[in-house]
């Protein structure tokens, strides 16, 4: 297995993974030796994968979407596709890494759902049990993974689920099929998650969902108990701090591409939004 890096036009490196033999859905597992250095990087970047990595020993930090996360194993990490993150003056790093393509979630629609909700918790502390469960389900995936028999892919499907509800219980959220990832705001919550371009207005999105502004709004702070205008908001400021913390874009050239036509704006609104200004947060996270 080996994972590949994009250059630019990409502004943050982008990794994407590579197995050998290509009629097999993409998926790999091992421990970070095996995974290859690219399990340890140390500079910022992100996947076109789901990444699950059990920490079982070292010290550092790993950082996710710039929040840093100080190594005290055991840990469970999930990693989105598009989240930039990194380790961090790591020494001493041990325990098993989970790569997996979008193509995992096809047949299981319902595992995404379970991902989507636990992606709000990306860093979950571990009792010494709850790894050692962890550390064997995802030996027998490695196993299951080597030995390649067949319909080999379905029982790491199911070895996936059987991780997902674990660290489900893990993160303390509901399990089972109450849920309210079927009303609207989780549909804007996934559009939101999924914008490739800046941010839309409220009234925007609320058409694209084929709603009205009021439902929306209505929906959305019945559920997360924040407007739409502030998760747009936080969006907006996450994209920001993508690109400055992990790209050489200049302070105008990230305004630019998250949409507002004056950088002196832009700043003023990033130090409103985070009481840094840009070129302050890129001194700090570089």
């Amino acid at each position: 297995m080996t994972t590949a890096t994009l250059l630019p036009p990409d502004p943050v490196p982008l990794h994407r993974l590579c197995v050998p033999r290509p009629d097999t859905v993409p998926v790999a597992v091992g421990d970070f030796d095996s995974i290859g250095p690219e399990s340890r990087a140390e500079y910022p970047h992100r996947h076109t994968f789901y990444e699950v990595v059990l920490v079982t020993g070292g010290r550092g930090e790993h950082v996710i979407d710039f929040d840093r996360h100080r190594l005290g194993p055991p840990h469970l990490g999930l990693i989105t596709p598009g989240q930039v993150h990194y380790w961090r003056d790591v020494t001493g790093l041990r325990g098993r890494v989970l790569l997996f393509s979008e193509a995992f979630f096809i047949a299981r629609p319902a595992d995404r759902r379970i991902w989507r909700r636990l992606a709000h918790r990306p860093w979950l502390a571990l009792t010494t049990a709850q790894a050692g469960q962890l550390d064997s389900l995802l030996g027998q995936m490695e196993a299951e993974h080597r030995a390649a028999g067949s319909d080999f892919v379905s029982v790491m499907q199911a070895f996936l689920h059987v991780l997902l509800v674990r660290a489900t219980r893990v993160a303390g959220a509901a399990s089972g099929g109450r849920e309210n990832d079927g009303s609207v705001a989780q549909r804007f919550s996934r559009l939101l998650a999924d914008g490739d371009g800046p941010p839309e207005s409220v009234r925007e999105y609320a058409d694209r969902l084929g709603v009205s502004a009021g439902h929306l709004c209505e929906a959305v702070k019945t559920v997360t108990g924040r407007t739409p205008g502030q998760l747009i908001r936080e969006s907006r400021i996450l994209q920001a701090r993508r690109l400055l913390g992990g790209t050489d874009l200049t302070v105008g050239q990230v305004s630019r591409r998250l949409g507002f036509a004056d950088p002196a704006y832009f700043c003023r609104f990033f130090r409103r939004e985070t009481g840094m200004t840009p070129t302050g947060f890129r001194r700090v996270v570089g």
